[in-house]
């Protein structure tokens, strides 16, 4: 969702982050022996990921929208992206940024009309762009006409499409709520004396999914916007829609890893079956679930293509790593090689480090200080766009756009952010250290403003921007990096370009090389011949890598400095791919 409460919120909380173990669900590493031989367009693809609050705003309102990601249509084009992954439009009263819809097949007023997403869908489709939009589905917002109908009468017809407890039954056992400022997910509605069930916020009610009128709902919601000619969906923290609705006790501290609990709960894979009985099979379309279960065999449940569900998933091990003090690379290694490990003859993963409920990639994963942010940036774009999988990348981070590391909470929107800060001054909680991780791991800092160009607000709005732009934007933007050559944004598309030239890229088989090296990722990718060879310097100093490949024969495709490397010595965030003869 609205990505599970970001690491630096858990952490203060108590709370363990939303982590799927690499270990859990005990699988045998298989031989990575993927062909092409099964190709399909969403696993080609690069995802381009669009926040439309913050990408570009077209009637100096402050708030991006649909008309501005028409002006910059022909600027997505350039990335040599395939596919955008649209944040919800729906209309919303915006508790949640729009992750609170009151109606799916509506736009909200904000961001214009449905005659301008139309133009927009038109627009995407003639430049050769597909688009996916996120499906929120497991709780709608509580001024949704259907909430407003179950809450009105404990014998309203629309009263078992969300989760109620009457209070004369007592209350109802402990479930932790995401977003709530006491993190308690019941909340008692005095109207028909009853509690009902909110994972994320008070104003986003978990749907009942044993409802069959419900899931029939859902997929006439998604005909109606995949018959309007969309691509896909992107299915938002779906794998908490199935409850035990028993609503049995849980042990204590199990909020501390709650996605034991409330994770593909059955009979989930039932439901995810219906739906691609009943809409996905009738489609040319691209389907993606946001989370991945607790092992390895769940999601191989969700995404093997036997199993008739989804086609991808993608799981957060990797992305909930980053920590202010530091990460280990050599654990990030261990994470990436034993997923790929584990779906390289079957199944198919997403590759991502950052989206909308994270802070900025290169202050996250990289080295955000003047001397290194260019070269980690590249570095990490080298990184997702050279793995084996289908790559989501965030709009921004082309440019290598920074944390703007607010000092007063005032400036954060984020509603789990504000209210995790009351929960604290409620608990007595170390203030200082709570500012000081939200500078860090805060999902505000990857929504500030798209820096078009150095003109006023970055050129995002003519008006207010409805949060913060990050003051460095007269050095980091799209108009200044679009002349440089050697900028952020160019060699990004040298990658896009780069991995559409070589399949390899895509469906290549992947070996890790020089495994324990606690500073370089090495790994070569392999297919009908063809063999890549990727260097990855992940720190700020020069590093020694010890491959095991004779390289003096071998073909430097791109390297992210402008002068030739040392294959044994790499410079400081050095990446380097090599096509080896």
């Amino acid at each position: 969702m609205e990505r599970i409460l970001f690491s630096a919120i858990c952490c203060l909380a108590g709370i363990a982050p939303l982590i799927i173990s690499c270990n859990s669900g005990a699988v045998k590493e298989k031989e990575n022996t993927s062909t092409a031989s099964d190709k399909k367009w969403w696993k080609e693809a690069v995802v381009y990921q669009v926040y439309p609050r913050s990408f570009k705003d077209s009637d100096g309102d402050g708030i991006g929208d649909l008309k501005g990601i028409i002006s910059k249509l022909d600027y997505i084009k350039s990335l040599g992206v395939d596919v955008v992954w649209l944040n919800p439009i729906y209309s919303s009263p915006n508790d949640d940024n729009g992750y609170d819809i009151s109606d799916y097949r509506n736009i909200m007023k904000d961001f214009g009309s449905m005659q301008d997403f139309d133009t927009m869908l038109k627009g995407m489709h003639d430049r050769g762009i597909k688009l996916v939009m996120d499906l929120v589905v497991n709780h709608s917002s509580d001024e949704h006409e259907w909430f407003k109908q179950s809450r009105s009468s404990r014998t309203s017809p629309y009263r078992n499409y969300y989760h109620w407890w009457d209070a004369e039954r007592g209350k109802p056992n402990s479930r932790y709520s995401l977003f709530d400022v006491n993190h308690d997910a019941w909340k008692y509605d005095s109207l028909t004396n009853a509690y009902y069930l909110h994972y994320f916020s008070r104003k986003q009610p978990d749907l009942n999914w044993e409802n069959p009128q419900v899931r029939k709902e859902v997929h006439d919601i998604m005909k109606f916007w995949l018959d309007k000619g969309i691509d896909g969906f992107r299915m938002d923290a779906f794998q908490f829609v199935a409850k035990d609705t028993t609503f049995p006790a849980f042990p204590a501290g199990y909020e501390k890893d709650f996605i034991k609990y409330y994770g593909m709960v059955n009979p989930i894979h039932d439901y995810i079956k219906e739906i691609h009985k009943e809409v996905f099979s009738k489609y040319d379309m691209m389907s993606v679930a946001e989370g991945a279960g607790n092992s390895f065999e769940d999601a191989h449940n969700l995404v093997d293509a036997d199993r008739n569900e989804l086609d991808m998933a993608y799981a957060f091990d990797a992305v909930d790593l980053a920590k202010p003090e530091g990460y280990s690379v050599v654990k990030l290694k261990e994470i990436f090689t034993k997923w790929d490990s584990a779906f390289a003859a079957k199944g198919w993963l997403s590759i991502y480090l950052a989206n909308h409920d994270q802070a900025r990639l290169v202050s996250r994963f990289g080295n955000d200080t003047p001397e290194f942010r260019e070269l980690s940036s590249k570095m990490l774009s080298t990184f997702l766009m050279t793995m084996r999988g289908t790559p989501y990348y965030y709009n921004g981070d082309e440019l290598g756009m920074t944390n703007i590391r607010f000092d007063d909470i005032h400036d954060y929107k984020d509603v789990p952010t504000l209210n995790e800060y009351q929960h604290q001054l409620n608990i007595g909680g170390d203030m200082k250290k709570f500012m000081e991780t939200l500078k860090f791991s805060c999902r505000d800092n990857g929504r500030t403003p798209f820096q078009w160009d150095g003109t006023a607000n970055a050129g995002f709005t003519s008006g207010t921007p409805w949060i913060k732009v990050n003051g460095n934007y007269t050095l980091i933007n799209a108009a200044a990096q679009d002349k440089d050559s050697n900028s952020c944004l160019n060699y990004f598309r040298k990658l896009t370009a780069l991995r559409k030239q070589n399949l390899v890229l895509v469906y290549g088989k992947y070996s890790i090389l020089d495994k324990d090296n606690p500073a370089v990722y090495a790994y070569t990718r392999e297919l009908e011949g063809k063999k890549l060879l990727i260097l990855l310097n992940f720190s700020s100093k020069p590093a020694t890598v010890n491959t095991g490949i004779d390289i003096s024969k071998a073909k430097s495709l791109l390297n992210n400095y402008s002068t030739a490397t040392d294959a044994k010595q790499l410079r400081p965030y050095e990446a380097v791919i090599y096509e080896l003869k």
